[in-house]
């Protein structure tokens, strides 16, 4: 067994004290390594550069530890049967990914700070707190004793965070032989009744897409803060969520997106934590992980987190369509869609997946990834009349993969879709998830058999439309993107900052202006580049850019079109 010990000298320094001791070893020398990566976030991350003062001990003596990578270490045991590391770790990053200690508590995500030592990766690992005695501890392990934990292994250890405090709030709910437990750490009123209710309903829909869960009691983990902020991250038995501010945790705004996002981590206890892509198992926590299946991991996730709460009531029909137009225009607001599929982004996650990049060159995964996902399902039910659908595929990827542990390929989920189509969808993998072939007609036709439309309107901000650019409006007004071929695109560039258009000072006025002049009239803007003042002058072209597309239902649905829809969305079409 591996044992850790956490603890702490001063709570406001942030710094957590960590030992690692390793016995019955026989080795002369022993690699350490730390993660380079949590999953959730394709992206190395470097967790080594919050760790200092890192040493080793055995026999009560100090020995040999040198650092051979940025995050690997070796240590010259020298046979010595009991060897102790010790270290310290900085906790400050407040986010569902990340570590933090105060006066108040203690969150970690043991990803970021606990050492694996190489070879004994399979060991059972105790984690040990040195904590105030009145505080609980909310976590997906088993306390096996006043505040000491259990992992079955590294793996787990690593995927079990944990957040140790005085003033946790919890409730639970139990489906189908599983234990749920909601705990809430900071400033907030939850309506327990309501929260209960609506998380029992989309639990079941997401039970009955699978058949079982596969743990036997699930942690949501919230910390709720007292700014705006959002943010989850999956577990196999547990996820964080911070959210904010606290006071408007139970208003409909924030409250939406509360259900929104533990319905999406919910998902991801089958979808990556059990069914994984074959370059994922087992992870390897020291480089890149490269797969090209994150439109399911992600895109599929994404969809079903919000299509289960409408499929469960928790949503009406037009809350979960208000969703559905977010994501839309997230989607046309990025020229990447033209330039890089979808697969070969969810390649390139690893480089740049999680920061906006170069402009327009690549999609994300989520956006587009549900997107393919509601079309796939769409098509899956057109073209088996409604016997086969995205539940069809999820329950054989589960039953032929996640249950079994085997990582899937591509390939493999291509040949599902195959299979349960009963005929080939090579167009939609060649068009759409490996290719940039624009997705709006396939989606309205494919909407059509749930009596919907994909409607295009006109986008009424006038510098987005007419001549292709985007700004901000804060202190100043800057230029953050430009559509290609556009009539700005050779005249405007990013982070200009527009100061008057057509010699009238701009004051959060832009658009107000810009509906005084013609729709083909030629304007002059003034603008500072580089700190240097210039005059651009620029024509519309009569094309329209960053268009806005909603779905919506179609007031000539048919009878047979209004039945599909119901199978779809669990509700009635003229609900």
């Amino acid at each position: 067994m591996i044992s850790y010990h956490l603890g702490y000298t001063s709570a406001l320094s942030h710094f957590v004290d960590i030992s690692i001791t390793i016995t019955g070893n026989t080795q002369q020398q022993l690699y350490l390594q730390l993660p380079a990566w949590r999953p959730g976030r394709y992206e190395l991350q470097n967790f080594a550069q919050k760790l200092s003062q890192v040493t080793a001990d055995a026999n009560g003596q100090t020995i040999a530890i040198n650092k051979v990578t940025k995050d690997r270490w070796l240590v010259e045991a020298d046979g010595a049967e009991s060897i102790i590391i010790t270290y310290s770790f900085y906790a400050r990053q407040m986010d569902a990914g990340g570590s933090w200690l105060d006066e108040q508590m203690l969150y970690i995500n043991p990803v970021n700070c606990l050492m694996a030592v190489e070879g004994l990766e399979h060991e059972p690992c105790e984690v040990t707190m040195a904590i105030p005695e009145d505080w609980q501890i909310a976590c997906g392990l088993p306390e096996i004793r006043k505040h000491t934990l259990l992992a079955a292994n590294f793996d787990e250890l690593v995927d079990s965070p944990f957040i140790a405090s005085g003033s946790l709030q919890h409730n639970s709910y139990s489906l189908a032989g599983t234990t749920f437990h909601i705990w809430f750490q900071g400033d907030c009123k939850p309506d327990w009744q309501k929260i209960i209710n609506d998380f029992k309903a989309f639990t079941k829909a997401q039970l009955e897409v699978f058949g079982d869960f596969p743990v036997p009691e699930y942690h949501y983990l919230n910390i709720i803060l007292p700014y705006r902020t959002y943010h989850g991250v999956e577990h196999s038995h547990s996820t964080v969520i911070t959210l904010g501010p606290g006071e408007l945790l139970m208003s409909p705004a924030l409250y939406n997106e509360f259900l929104g996002v533990s319905s999406h981590e919910l998902f991801h206890t089958w979808n990556i934590k059990r069914i994984r892509p074959q370059e994922m198992l087992p992870y390897n926590f020291a480089q890149e992980n490269y797969f090209k299946t994150g439109y399911v991991v992600e895109g599929i996730t994404t969809y079903y987190g919000d299509y289960m709460l409408a499929r469960s009531g928790v949503f009406t029909a037009q809350q979960y369509f208000d969703e559905l137009n977010t994501t839309l225009q997230r989607y046309f607001a990025d020229y990447g869609r033209h330039n890089l599929s979808v697969a070969d982004s969810s390649f390139d996650l690893w480089l740049d997946g999680y920061k906006p990049g170069i402009p327009d060159r690549k999609v994300s995964i989520y956006i587009k990834g549900a997107l393919t996902a509601l079309l796939l399902d769409l098509e899956l039910r057109k073209a088996t009349n409604n016997k086969a659908t995205m539940d069809s595929l999820m329950r054989e990827l589960w039953q032929q993969f996640g249950k079994k542990t085997i990582g899937y390929t591509d390939q493999n989920y291509a040949n599902l879709v195959d299979k349960i189509a009963r005929q080939s969808f090579s167009l939609y993998f060649d068009n759409y998830i490996d290719g940039t072939t624009f997705i709006e007609p396939a989606l309205d036709k494919a909407l059509n058999y749930v009596g919907c439309t994909l409607k295009q309107h006109e986008n009424t901000l006038l510098y987005e439309s007419r001549f292709g650019f985007k700004v901000t409006q804060e202190q100043t007004i800057k230029v953050t993107a430009i559509a290609p071929e556009s009539p700005t695109y050779d005249t405007l560039s990013i982070d200009d900052e527009l100061v008057a258009l057509n010699g009238r000072k701009l004051e959060q006025n832009l658009q107000h202006l810009l509906q005084q002049h013609a729709s083909d009239e030629t304007i002059t803007l003034t603008l500072f580049r580089e700190k240097q003042l210039r005059e651009v002058t620029f024509t519309p072209t009569g094309q329209a850019y960053y268009p806005k597309y909603t779905i919506e239902k179609r007031s000539g649905a048919t009878a047979a079109e209004k039945a599909n829809y119901k199978l779809w969305l669990h509700q009635d079409f003229e609900a």
